[in-house]
Parts: structure tokens; C-alpha cells; sequence
């Protein structure tokens, strides 16, 4: 083998066997995405596999890491990240740069190297996608402060205009929330409102159902205690959509968290009769899961803007609301008034 060609191939290895790493560890460490990380982790395993096949340990022959011009020179802002986002953002790009240059000089050896290379490329694009859109949707629920149920049910108007209204209002994200619809029906209504959020940039999230967020295009699902578990719902969902549960004591909220939720409900923390079967678990709850929960959360239940100010005080930073909002004859008014004092 060519020496230039063994020390390209040796430096481009490198370069993207640490950028799938980086993209690996976002993956299991700031998604909590085990499906994703471990995807990534077999294509890390794979490009060693095809280095080994072409030569391996002989390429080690030709690395002069002192001798090589190219060490010390940096990209202005090489050395500087503004987020995580930023540092998966600059592996992903380096990675497929890296792997576009193993799959070029491995054309020069006989071989399979060349297509196998570019598979791993072509994987990466879908990686880069699905690492940034989930990157963008965990920070959102970050930042998420008033989220608000949407029942047809509970509508005074048509569902969709109140959707318009609450995002009009400075809502959050919108979950749909619909136990008696046909399905057919629940996924137009769904995918109306998908579209809606996304021109405004906030959350959608249908409840109960990862079929009907799947094919909605939703940006997640959200999981009562009897549901599916959240294991089971990211078989059909997308790796960049988010999985919310509901929690009714810390238990709950420690396995959701365990197991891979990426934000938890807290409640109901009031009387709601949108669940009038459910037992209301009082503001020590939100307490406790203030103390003890890293996860963002939404505090939930029977909150309106008179015992908002308790919960708020409780430790709560977002809170969901329903009724309070959804079933005002101005939902725009009611939601920009819950903005104003949870901001």
C-alpha cells in the first residue's frame, strides 16, 4: 500500500471513529436513546472491522503525528462550542468528511471497502437528522413552560381553533388528547395540528397513541401508567420523537425516568374533571419531584390561574392545563395570562 495512502486512511479512521463516539455518546447521554447509541455503536464496530481488513496495525507504520503540517492547523472556532448541540452538530459533519475520504483512497485497494464505506456514510446523513431534530425537541421540553391539552370534548369551539388560540397565547406545546375518536378521524385532526406547530415552532404530542404520532408526524407521545411501556412505544416511534409519562407518586416518577421518559407529567395535583376517578396528590408531590427529578416535568391537574401561584411556589417551572384554558370562551386570553405569570 501507498505510505500517503496508509497515513490518510490511518488519520480519517481516527477522525471518524472519535466523531462516531461523540455522536454515540449524545445519543446515550443526552437523548437517553439506548436504540440509537446502539446503532451507532455497531457502525463504530464495523468501520474497525473494515480498517482491519485493510491492513489494520500496518497502517500504524506510517502515522508521524510530529512530522505531520496539518496538527497545527485550526479552524477559527475549531476550539469553541456554543452547546451539545453544536459539539454533535461539528461530529457529524466530521464524520461523514472523514469517511468521504476512506471511501476515495480505498478505491485504490482491491476490495469491498469503497462500498462498505459509503454505506456507513449514507447512515450517517439519517443519524445527523434524527440526533439533531430529537437535540432540538429535548431542549424545547427544556424550556417548555405551558403545555396545553386539547379534547374535542371540551372544546367550546372547533379543536383547531383553540389550537391556533393557546399557540396565539404563548402556549408551549399541545398535546392532543382525543380516548373516544375513530382513528381515522383522531389522525386528520392530528395532522392538522402537527402542521399548525410546526409553523410556530412549538411542541405537538398526541396522546395514548404512537401509531397515530407516528403517522401524524408528531414530535412525541404521551404514556399513561396503564399504556404501553415506554420501551415498547419506541419500537414504532421515530428516534427523534420524545416520550412523556404520567406519574402519580415518586415511584413512578424514579422508573420513568429509568426507563427512558424524556419529560414526566405531575399529578393530577388538584380535583380535575377532565379524571374525576383520580386522586388528587397535592402540591407536596410537585414538592418532592422538584427536589428529586432532573427530567423536565409539567405539573398537572385541576391547575387554573387561581392556585397557579401555589403550585408555581410548589417548585413547578411548567405546568399543563386544560379545562382552565380550553373550555374559556376566550382560550388565547386564559392562555396568555397563564404565559405572563409562569414567565
Amino acid at each position: 500500500m501507498d505510505k500517503g495512502v496508509a497515513r490518510i486512511l490511518d488519520a480519517n479512521f481516527n477522525r471518524s471513529r472519535e466523531s462516531l463516539r461523540v455522536m454515540e455518546d449524545y445519543a446515550r447521554f443526552v437523548l437517553n436513546n439506548g436504540q440509537l447509541s446502539g446503532t451507532i455503536k455497531q457502525a463504530r464496530h464495523k468501520l474497525r472491522e473494515i480498517i482491519e481488513a485493510l491492513g489494520g496495525t500496518k497502517l500504524l507504520h506510517g502515522r508521524n503525528t510530529p512530522g505531520d503540517v496539518g496538527t497545527e492547523l485550526n479552524a477559527s472556532g475549531e476550539m469553541k462550542r456554543t452547546d451539545t448541540t453544536a459539539v454533535v452538530t461539528a461530529a457529524c459533519k466530521r464524520v461523514v468528511e472523514g469517511l468521504r475520504v476512506m471511501e476515495e483512497f480505498s478505491k485504490t485497494i482491491p476490495g469491498q471497502a469503497g462500498r462498505q464505506l459509503e454505506q456507513i456514510r449514507y447512515q450517517c446523513y439519517e443519524w445527523e437528522v434524527q440526533l439533531l431534530s430529537r437535540g432540538q425537541n429535548k431542549k424545547k421540553l427544556s424550556e417548555m413552560r405551558l403545555y396545553v391539552l386539547i379534547s374535542s370534548e371540551l372544546c367550546k369551539k372547533n379543536p383547531l381553533e383553540v389550537a391556533r388560540d393557546v399557540l396565539n397565547g404563548g402556549a408551549d406545546a399541545i398535546q392532543l388528547r382525543e380516548k373516544k375518536m375513530d382513528a381515522g378521524e383522531y389522525l386528520v385532526l392530528a395532522e392538522k395540528m402537527a402542521e399548525l406547530c410546526r409553523q410556530e415552532n412549538k411542541l405537538f404530542i398526541v396522546n395514548d397513541r404512537p401509531d397515530i404520532a407516528v403517522a401524524a408526524k408528531a414530535d412525541g407521545v404521551h404514556l399513561g401508567q396503564k399504556d404501553l411501556k415506554i420501551a415498547q412505544a419506541r419500537t414504532v416511534l421515530s428516534s427523534e420523537m420524545v416520550v412523556g409519562v404520567s406519574t402519580h407518586n415518586i415511584e413512578q416518577a424514579k422508573q420513568a425516568v429509568t426507563g427512558g421518559a424524556d419529560y414526566i407529567g405531575v399529578g393530577p395535583v388538584f380535583a380535575t374533571g377532565t379524571k374525576p376517578s383520580a386522586e388528587p396528590v397535592g402540591v407536596e408531590y410537585v414538592r418532592q419531584v422538584a427536589k428529586e427529578i432532573d427530567l423536565p416535568w409539567a405539573a398537572i391537574g385541576g391547575i387554573n390561574l387561581d392556585n397557579l401561584a401555589e403550585v408555581v411556589a410548589a417548585g413547578a417551572k411548567c405546568v399543563a392545563a386544560c379545562s382552565a384554558i380550553i373550555c374559556s370562551e376566550d382560550p388565547a386570553g386564559i392562555t396568555a395570562q397563564f404565559t405572563r405569570r409562569l414567565r
